[in-house]
């Protein structure tokens, strides 16, 4: 890594602690190493937030910190449970409330990306909203009405660049220096992150991530997404059809139009667990910034698919287990599928696992969001994780960071909402076509096309181990010119010979 990753880093670390970054979570959850990390680093924390314990300045340090901070900035502004509602307040500015770039740039970024079609788009407004990567612009599209223009930030995939290097330094240096978070697999987890960032600064990869989330959808009700305009998108520019609804997040204005605040809710959260549990593809930016209600129908309506999750079958079927056991008080199950996915290593008792699941389960059931303490159930799943040496997925990631998201907004649009209740049957219906003879049918599907993959390669990996044998069949025949006996005398005559050689100088200058 570079001299000025470790910088930036430096730099970043500094800045965070000055601006108060430190004083939000709880010590009391923390581990003890943690807590002490902390306590040096608020040794430079400005005055205004150890006298006020306000951070109003930490939104402005993560924008200028970079897109990768703006985007845990994002995440952080939809858990006020966790956060505080002060500090959430102020973080939903990184949502889409961003300064915009300078407005005369917008002419020839859609000149160079679109060519002669550039001329299609006519009437463009100022940017409506501005975010890390890129802001939106309406516009009307010659015979077709009104639509939705995203643009790049001019600069941002370099920023991002440098970003994503300062944490492979941060990652390398925890693999290398913190042997007991190595579990934690901190470079994969990174990689992932890296993943998702190249393809969030393509918009013809954003554009087919909507064409493919509008096919799983089309039968769904409830969520609604725009249609692409492919003649009017290039790397930096995305048109779509325009979105017209109320912000999720302008509670008085979803009440002022008699939209039902708790079916909103109720249809965000099995939204999101029908693409992730029946589709494996899901959208993993769902901030407020991103999300409206249809007034006409108060359905969800999702825009900005950048960045978007995708896990297997068997990740699938894990998550949906995993819920299920929750909602169900199978905890036995919940643990054992933690081992079976490699979560836990099998060295662990699935008992003593079990139990520790319960500790947290049991307490959330029959309570509603307004009475769980989010941070502290986080708390306590950190100290498990240790406790059972659990190691990270990097598959899980985005959707372990997306259920963050979605159940903040889904807590904030219904703060009596019984999270289980609500995701019964979405994962229900799922776990029980599963347990059935479709999914039975599915499997053995699966199990088949990887049989006859494996038949249709046999030839090929036949062909290459014959090679190797060849290979090794000819280095044995090869006459071996020096035998080891040979290889032992010539090393003590190069040694004897050394020794003389010195002797000789020494008696030289003697």
């Amino acid at each position: 890594m570079s001299l000025a990753a470790y910088f930036r880093l430096a730099r970043a670390g500094y800045v965070l602690a000055r601006e108060g970054a430190f004083s939000i979570p709880d010590p009391q959850i923390l581990p003890a190493s943690a807590r002490l990390a902390i306590r040096i680093a608020r040794l430079i924390e400005r005055p205004s937030v150890k006298r006020t314990g306000r951070v109003e300045r930490l939104t402005r340090a993560l924008n200028r910190l970079g897109p990768t901070y703006v985007k845990f900035g994002q995440t952080l502004a939809t858990r006020p449970d966790i956060v505080g509602a002060e500090i959430a307040a102020d973080l939903a500015a990184l949502q889409d409330r961003m300064d915009p770039f300078e407005p005369e740039l917008v002419p020839a970024i859609l000149a160079e990306a679109l060519g002669e079609k550039a001329a299609d788009l006519i009437d463009i407004t100022p940017p409506i909203a501005a975010a890390s990567i890129a802001q939106v612009h309406a516009a009307r599209l010659k015979g077709r009405g009104k639509v939705a223009v995203k643009l790049l930030r001019p600069g941002v995939t370099e920023r991002f660049r440098a970003d994503l290097e300062s944490y492979y330094t941060a990652a390398a240096f925890i693999e290398r220096f913190m042997p007991a978070m190595r579990r934690l697999r901190p470079m994969d987890v990174v990689r992932t992150l890296d993943h998702s960032a190249r393809l969030e600064l393509d918009l013809r990869l954003e554009a087919a991530s909507i064409s493919e989330f509008a096919g799983n959808i089309e039968e769904d009700e409830g969520f609604a997404i725009p249609a692409v305009s492919w003649d009017h998108t290039g790397q930096n520019v995305l048109t779509t059809t325009w979105i017209d609804g109320i912000p999720i997040r302008d509670h008085a204005a979803l009440d002022a139009a008699g939209i039902d605040r708790k079916a909103l809710a109720r249809k965000l959260l099995q939204a999101f667990l029908r693409h992730a549990i029946r589709d494996g593809f899901f959208h993993a930016d769902m901030h407020p910034g991103n999300l409206f209600a249809d007034p006409r129908t108060g359905d969800v309506m999702a825009v900005d698919f950048g960045i978007m999750g995708r896990i297997g079958r068997a990740e699938r079927r894990f998550l949906a287990d995993i819920l299920y056991g929750f909602i169900t008080r199978d905890y036995r199950m919940v643990a054992q599928r933690h081992f079976d996915i490699g979560y836990v290593p099998p060295n662990q008792s699935v008992d003593d696992f079990a139990l520790a699941i319960r500790s947290i389960g049991e307490p959330l059931h029959g309570r509603t969001a307004s009475d769980i303490s989010m941070a502290r159930v986080l708390g306590q799943l950190f100290a498990i994780t240790e406790l059972f040496d659990m190691q990270t997925r990097p598959e899980l990631v985005l959707l372990q960071k997306s259920m963050v998201l979605v159940e903040g907004v889904s807590r904030a649009l219904d703060p009596d909402l019984d999270i289980w209740t609500v995701a019964e049957p979405v994962v229900g219906d799922w776990v029980r076509r599963e347990a059935g003879p479709l999914g039975r049918l599915e499997d053995l599907r699966d199990s088949l096309r990887v049989f006859a993959d494996a038949a249709r390669r046999m030839p090929a990996i036949v062909a290459e181990a014959e090679a190797v044998l060849k290979d090794e069949k000819a280095r044995r025949a090869e006459p071996r010119l020096i035998r080891p006996w040979m290889k032992v005398t010539l090393a003590w005559l190069a040694l004897i010979a050394l020794l003389l050689a010195i002797w000789r100088l020494a008696f030289f200058f003697a």
